[in-house]
């Protein structure tokens, strides 16, 4: 592979030209399709093959009427303290307000609350139900702002009056203030690395370009993939962080060849042979977790993993290509000073820079402390990474709703108005579906369901049943008296639909319990199912790819086992945040609960794929200083010297840009954000900086083995580019002989 990436390097950098005109030509025609391209729509998660989805179902074939109605909305209203909204002028105001509605021809009908008796029972709240035409996405800014003025009409009577529903559901966008933040540090971050405005330039312009295609492809693709705003988030946040790492790993070794006497065109294709070596099983490890996403059956995930995939895909190939071809127009003013001087004192191919004589960097410092130390630095970091975790033993699951939004939303106010008035269940009623199809009496039969459902202890009301035209089928909603994300919610349809046997047995109809409090409930659980299936064939799937990379038994091994230590962290980090509060406030986030069902599958998938990242980029290092005669210990301190700045560089670029993402509105992002940041801190520099030079340093040789079986039968990918090293010997890697050998009684 390493020859092969060499030729690449080396062609991408004389046909130069012809590489940026094409990747140009790619964003020009990426966001041109992104132009034109159709709005996508927000689509509901769905969980095939759960009893929620299949009562869905069920009513999509019975009710299709249903499937015509667009956007919501509630207008909600409460009198002024001490009045009822009955009282003649404010019943007054009421009408005078959803008369004043005017959406253009998009709005469909708006109920009367006092004829369908939306009103509370102390007559302090009541709320009106429109519905239009088209979804949220397709309504008009006038529909918008005639719902707004209506408000706004109502609040000018001295009623206080507030929008929930669909209707004002805006998608995210990306480019906010807080992401900006995020790629300036970066670019700050790559400065200082790599001491060169051009080369931080040059990795910046890297990643942008690879981030626009995608960015423009998902938009382009949204409505044919269905895909969503959070897709076109992820694909976002993923490719600008994976695509500066890249290309960032690339330029760094690219300076190091030239430093070591490497012709341009020579130094680029080594760059590419050797470090873009490394991006490849790197970004393949991202691929494989990314991808393995679509066996837990949700559609959603499914489709977000795919987003994520093809933007690191696309990074993958971004960084193997433009970078060589930016070398040869950026020249001189990609390295860094010393080595530009030291190019002009010696005409057009520099000579190699010697290392300086003066105190050893801090990646050399710090490796030799942990030689030093080992056992110390082991347990201290597992130990304090165990503390971290321990809070995810609360983890609990559930989606958020109009509940988690700030209290600075209409709809969260209109959510509190709701359940002040009408009881905390209001805002999640379950839906009961009883198919009579195969019922001798369907009225007996729903009846007996209405029953059953009524006399279940935390049920608050049970509406009147409702039947299709053919009345096979019956509908009603049953009222829960507690919160939709409230366990007791959870027990309630448990105890449901352990009830509905008796019903079926007795009459042949059959009976489910829906809604979207019912389904979210089921995405739970079904998560939490999936969790360990998924984490095994994700984990086992990338011990194997870095079996091959390295060569070795104990250091895959290691490298799991060391993200599962981290990801538990940062999951508890998610529970103390998100379910505890702690921080919250400081982050933006006025309501607590339970962590998002999607995330911890989502959180695994993407960090398990990043943190074999830096696993990679920096044993590679040490590798290629071990296979050419290093000891055990010459090797983990060369990897360090050579890629341990690097790598923390690239972690705080990743951890900045997703960072930048909690401080959008979504609970969604912010959750993605958050969880993403913590676990590459904990992966990069607990992991991956302490407990991977520890464990190595105990290990010693035995770190490298590799039975003669598998020597025999695994492919040799040539991830260190020992091939490139043979086509120069004069080139070849050498160990450091200031490194001082492991303290007595480490070796093996």
């Amino acid at each position: 592979m390493a020859t092969y990436l060499y030729r690449i390097g080396r062609w991408a950098f004389r046909r130069r030209r012809l590489v940026g005109g094409v990747w140009l030509g790619v964003l020009v025609l990426a966001m041109a399709a992104a132009a034109v391209a159709p709005a996508g729509e927000e689509e509901d998660l769905s969980m095939p093959g759960t009893e929620s989805q299949k009562a869905f179902d069920l009513l999509d074939e019975r009710f299709p009427e249903s499937n015509s109605q667009g956007a919501e909305a509630r207008l909600v209203f409460r009198a002024p303290d001490g009045q009822r909204v009955t009282a003649t002028e404010n019943r007054a105001a009421v009408e005078d307000t959803l008369g004043s509605l005017d959406g253009g021809g998009q709005v469909a009908s708006a109920t009367d609350p006092y004829e369908t008796g939306a009103v509370s029972e102390d007559g302090t709240v009541a709320y009106s139900t429109i519905t239009y035409t088209v979804d949220a996405v397709d309504l008009t800014g006038a529909t918008k702002s005639a719902l707004e003025d209506a408000a706004d009409r109502g609040r000018d009577a001295g009623l206080t009056v507030e929008i929930g529903g669909s209707a004002l559901d805006a998608e995210e966008e990306p480019g906010g203030t807080t992401e900006i933040v995020g790629v300036l540090v970066a670019a700050v971050v790559l400065v200082l690395t790599l001491g060169s405005l051009a080369a931080a330039g040059l990795s910046l312009l890297t990643a942008l370009l690879g981030v626009a295609v995608a960015f423009g492809l998902v938009t382009a693709l949204a409505v044919p993939l269905g895909l969503t705003s959070t897709v076109a988030i992820l694909a976002l946040m993923l490719g600008l962080a994976v695509g500066i790492d890249y290309a960032l790993f690339i330029t760094s070794r690219f300076r190091d060849e030239r430093a070591r006497g490497s012709a341009p065109e020579e130094a680029a294709g080594r760059a590419v042979g050797t470090a873009g070596s490394a991006v490849v099983f790197a970004g393949a490890t991202v691929l494989i977790a990314l991808a393995g996403l679509g066996v837990v059956g949700i559609p959603e995930l499914t489709r977000m993993g795919l987003g994520g995939a093809g933007a690191v895909a696309l990074a993958v190939l971004v960084a193997l290509t433009l970078p060589p071809a930016l070398f040869g127009f950026f020249g001189r003013r990609v390295l860094p000073r010393a080595l530009r001087k030291a190019g002009r004192a010696g005409g057009a191919r520099p000579h190699a820079v010697p290392a300086a004589a003066g105190r050893p960097g801090l990646g050399t410092r710090w490796a030799r402390f942990v030689l030093r130390r080992p056992v110390a630095v082991l347990v201290t970091a597992v130990l304090g990474l165990g503390a971290v975790a321990l809070p995810a033993l609360s983890l609990e699951l559930g989606l958020p709703g109009d509940e988690s939004k700030s209290v600075q939303t209409t709809q969260r106010r209109a959510y509190d108005l709701l359940s002040d008035g009408f009881g905390p269940g209001f805002n999640g009623p379950l839906t009961v579906v009883v198919d009579t199809s195969k019922s001798t009496d369907a009225r007996a039969a729903t009846d007996l369901a209405v029953t059953t459902v009524r006399d279940m202890d935390g049920i608050a009301s049970v509406g009147d049943p409702v039947f299709g035209e053919a009345e096979d089928t019956a509908v009603f909603t049953a009222v829960p008296e507690t919160a939709p994300n409230s366990g007791e919610t959870k027990d309630l349809v448990h105890a449901l639909r352990d009830a509905v046997p008796a019903v079926e047995a007795g009459t042949g109809a059959g009976v489910f319990v829906t809604g979207t409090t019912a389904l979210n409930i089921d995405i739970s659980e079904a998560m939490s199912d999936a969790l360990l299936p998924y984490l095994t064939v994700v984990v086992g799937l990338a011990v194997l790819l870095l079996l091959v990379v390295f060569r070795s038994v104990l250091i895959p091994v290691k490298a799991a086992l060391g993200f599962l230590l981290s990801v538990g962290a940062a999951f508890g980090v998610l529970v103390a945040v998100f379910q505890w509060g702690w921080a919250a406030d400081l982050l933006g986030i006025e309501q607590t609960g339970p962590v998002m069902s999607l995330m911890p599958i989502l959180v695994i998938g993407i960090v398990f794929g990043l943190a074999m990242d830096y696993e990679v980029f920096l044993l590679t290092r040490m590798r290629e200083a071990y296979v050419h005669g290093a000891s055990p210990g010459e090797a983990v301190v060369n990897g360090f010297r050579h890629s341990g700045r690097v790598v923390a560089a690239a972690a705080i670029i990743m951890i900045s840009v997703f960072a930048g993402f909690i401080g959008m509105s979504s609970p969604t992002i912010q959750t993605m954000g958050l969880g993403l940041a913590s676990a590459v801190a904990f992966d990069a520099f607990v992991v991956r900086m302490a407990i991977a030079p520890a464990v190595l340093a105990l290990l010693g040789h035995r770190a490298w083995w590799l039975p003669r079986i598998l020597n025999r039968v695994l492919p040799n990918v040539d991830i260190e580019g020992e091939a490139l090293s043979r086509r120069d010997p004069a080139l070849e890697p050498r160990p450091d002989a200031a490194v001082p050998p492991l303290p007595a009684g480490r070796r093996p």
